[in-house]
């Protein structure tokens, strides 16, 4: 078990055979994978994810699909992993000593992960890459583009980036254990390397990102020309005070683990955790899968929908959504927890965290599909013939009929842009 008093006190078991920059490497591996089965998926729904993002379409039949240059990319990144960690444990057999020396290989590998990622592979088109350099550097920075060059592209990469939270203060960790004249970046994390402020800050930026997104959608809006469809913006605003509800969690957990147990800090965590996983949960129940659940009593059981859902539906029949709300619930709590930089004070298992870590990446996973569904639905609406999805050959699939989708508050039709992530 995590905190084995057999070993060096600076190692858990779990660190000896998994050491934090091999845990952040797996992660950014296995959400490649992931993407893959989206992209996938999605297309043999007939549903064009590449146009939705603005990403640059294939010029010849001879280049490979999208998703299968991401399963290569994939491919390549878990091979050089495997290779890494193998000889990780080749050469320490979790001895400790070993282990805290060898810390240099797993960073290579992030660095080498890094180096993928920012250089152009021959699998990638030049324009494809570029288009994922431009659209990072521009979400970095909390901007977002036009609806005509790809802002439901921006929304959808600074989304999975918030999910991405711990990952990143993860990584800043184990630099600076690297860094640290004492320190190893595969001893046991010291979640407290670098100070209280900085962790809790870099879990907060993709939160950050997101939310000034939003002020600039709310800013378009007031500028232009309101009308029916778009409101005044509240929306917009209503999306920033989501995203906003992340920070209470972050601030008091930061002041747990500065100042120590407190019991009136403690209800205050669990009260802004509460907040945060019941606005998040309606958000993507209500406002990016457009479902009916938390619409009005009429609308949320109409003879023309199956029971608090909407009448186009393309990727499953009605139980599928059912149990992905369900699951949604569930683990928006996790991602509540994970948000905790102190999470290590009250659960003191490496195991667990890096449990917790993952299974928000598998909700983020879950969510795009869903997502990306209603974003299609909000672009190409139109009539559904009843039945699965059908290839008739117009690039377009054939949905459950539901109805027509429009009107109404949790299946609004009518919302043409990304206004409602």
């Amino acid at each position: 078990m995590d905190g084995d008093p057999a070993v060096e006190p600076e190692l858990d078991s779990f660190s000896l055979t998994f050491p934090l920059p091999y845990r952040v490497g797996f992660i950014v591996v296995l959400a490649v994978w992931l993407w893959g089965v989206n992209l996938q998926y999605l297309a043999r729904l007939k549903i064009d994810v590449p146009s939705l993002i603005r990403y640059p379409a294939r010029n010849s039949i001879h280049q490979p699909p999208h998703h299968l240059s991401t399963y290569r990319l994939a491919t390549l990144l878990s091979a050089i992993y495997a290779f890494s960690l193998l000889v990780f444990w080749l050469f320490t057999h979790r001895n400790p000593a070993l282990v805290l020396a060898w810390d240099w290989l797993p960073l290579t590998y992030l660095l080498v992960l890094m180096a993928v990622f920012l250089a152009p592979l021959q699998d990638l088109s030049s324009a494809g890459h570029r288009r994922f350099l431009s659209t990072l550097r521009r979400v970095s920075v909390g901007g977002i583009a036009e609806a005509k060059d790809g802002k439901f592209g921006d929304i959808l990469l600074a989304d999975v980036l918030t999910s991405y939270a711990k990952v990143f203060g993860d990584l800043y960790v184990a630099l600076c254990m690297f860094f640290r004249t004492d320190g190893s970046a595969t001893a046991r994390p010291d979640r407290s390397c670098g100070g209280t402020v900085i962790v809790p800050l870099i879990m907060a930026v993709p939160s950050m990102i997101r939310l000034r997104q939003c002020l600039i959608e709310y800013g378009r809006v007031r500028r232009g020309r309101m009308d029916e469809k778009t409101g005044w913006g509240g929306q917009h605003l209503a999306n920033a005070l989501k995203y906003s509800t992340a920070f209470p969690v972050i601030v008091f957990s930061a002041l747990q683990r500065s100042r120590g147990p407190s019991p009136a800090l403690y209800r205050m965590w669990v009260a802004a955790c509460v907040v945060n996983s019941a606005y998040s949960f309606y958000w993507d129940v209500a406002k990016d899968w457009d479902l009916t659940l938390f619409a009005g009593a009429r609308e949320r059981a109409a003879p023309d929908h199956a029971f608090g859902l909407r009448r186009r539906l393309y990727v499953g029949p009605p139980g599928l959504y059912y149990g992905v709300v369900g699951l949604d619930l569930l683990l928006r709590c996790t991602w509540s927890l994970k948000l905790s930089p102190h999470l290590d004070h009250f659960a003191d298992f490496e195991s667990s965290i890096f449990v917790i870590e993952f299974l928000e990446v598998f909700r983020r996973w879950v969510w795009i599909f869903f997502r990306v569904e209603t974003e299609w639905i909000r672009n190409n609406a139109g009539p559904a013939l009843p039945g699965p999805v059908l290839d008739d050959g117009t690039g377009v699939g054939q949905g459950i009929l539901l109805g027509d989708y429009g009107g109404g508050n949790g299946g609004n039709g009518h919302y043409k842009d990304d206004d409602d992530d």
